[in-house]
């Protein structure tokens, strides 16, 4: 495609049949959150609190790797990807709301006991209570209410503060021109990914892992980074493709996708080898605290354990191999959704055993309503967000690379 054929003012009309659907999405979503709350007894209300928490996470971590894909591209100084930027960005300028949500839900949960009650319970770093937890003793200094809100506020603070000026840095590059704006990108792109690369597994061992306070492992910051880092690229692979489908970006073309579908390949090989890696030293070195962690889910969800695997691994490898598939839309679409399902289904199996009691979680209206009202809701103000801009960073320097893009 010539470059004489683009319309480098085009913008994304963010109305009609999609606008309608997100709005309905977010209404059942609130439906299902008040029907858990109002209908429901303390176990229905650990439900609601957990899938909450599921959807509030993964909302937050799609956002934050939509700007670690800026800050990567900006680092390696990537050409192929200079004309599809806007897509995380939008997703990147979205974090300052999915943090405050997060935020909501975990103050929310700590206040009435139906989320980290593992170790935020009366008496369990008393020596002279009945309910006296050695071992929560021991992580009291670090598992407090105030220093775990703290934390979270800082870091979820920090990355949206960045991905705010990752996004009005490629907005003043389109008024200015000029190298600047993506010098003080790249600059800031090198202190975020340093930032991002020590705290990214804090955030999850406090978000996720002490939900099991008695449990732990050094690997599983990077099973969650692995996750939300495909996650991401699955997303950004759907909107690209569902956008050129309606007629906008055709700037768009396989190699694009190709390059897309390789990282979608790629980490997901490496999500299953931190998820087998962690599987299989904590299951045979038998130790009590840790192989617990693992009982439950074949215990109570064997279904959701064998599923997991199947989606987040199976699919993307044995699809995605080919590679034609990965210079299909068609095929690479669906992989991408398949993948986004999984890793829904991964964060389900590691959030739920923790936040419901054993033998009482359950699958319905509640698990489906309030995942739909997240995907209304990420649908409603990413793509309000993209529909701001032109769809394309037209004073990037490394445009005329990516427009001219083949593999």
């Amino acid at each position: 495609m010539g470059t004489h054929n683009i319309n480098f003012s085009e913008q994304f009309e963010f109305t009609g049949k999609v606008k309608t659907l997100s709005i309905v999405g977010i209404a059942l979503g609130v439906a299902a959150i008040a029907y858990g709350f109002i209908a429901g007894d303390k176990v229905m209300h650990e439900r609601t609190f957990a899938n909450l928490l599921l959807m509030g996470y993964y909302f937050a971590c799609v956002c934050m790797s939509g700007m670690f894909f800026l800050a990567v591209q900006f680092v390696a100084q990537a050409g192929w990807s200079a004309s599809i930027l806007r897509v995380p960005q939008a997703m990147a300028k979205t974090l300052p709301i999915a943090a405050v949500i997060l935020v909501v839900i975990i103050s929310a949960g700590l206040y009435t006991h139906n989320l980290y009650h593992h170790w935020n319970a009366d008496g369990l770093t008393d020596p002279n209570s009945p309910n006296y937890d050695a071992l929560i003793a021991g992580k009291s200094v670090f598992l407090n209410v105030p220093f775990f809100l703290g934390r979270q506020v800082l870091f979820l603070g920090v990355y949206s503060f960045f991905a705010i000026m990752f996004v009005k840095l490629s907005y003043n590059e389109d008024l200015a021109g000029g190298l600047n704006s993506y010098r003080k990108s790249f600059k800031n792109a090198c202190i975020f990914l340093v930032i991002y690369g020590f705290t990214t597994p804090i955030f999850a061992f406090d978000t996720i892992m002490s939900l099991e306070a008695h449990w732990f492992s050094t690997m599983f910051g990077w099973y969650n980074f692995a996750a939300m880092w495909v996650s991401s690229l699955a997303t950004i692979a759907i909107i690209l493709i569902l956008l050129r489908r309606a007629g906008y970006m055709q700037w768009v073309n396989n190699s694009h996708l190709h390059n897309l579908g390789q990282f979608i390949f790629g980490f997901s090989i490496f999500w299953t080898y931190v998820w087998f890696a962690q599987f299989l030293l904590i299951y045979y070195a038998n130790m009590p605290e840790e192989t617990v962690y693992f009982y439950r889910r074949f215990e109570y969800y064997k279904f959701w354990f064998f599923l997991n695997l199947a989606m987040n691994f199976l699919a993307p490898v044995l699809l995605l191999m080919d590679r034609d598939n990965k210079r299909t839309d068609v095929r690479l679409l669906f992989v991408s959704i398949v993948v986004l399902l999984g890793h829904w289904v991964d964060y389900y199996q590691m959030i739920m055993p923790g936040a419901v009691e054993d033998g009482h979680n359950g699958f319905g209206f509640i698990e489906i309503g309030i995942a739909v009202g997240f995907v209304g809701l990420f649908t409603f103000t990413v793509l309000s967000s993209l529909s701001k801009k032109p769809l394309i960073a037209k004073n990037h320097p490394l445009l005329q690379e990516s427009l001219h893009h083949q593999l």
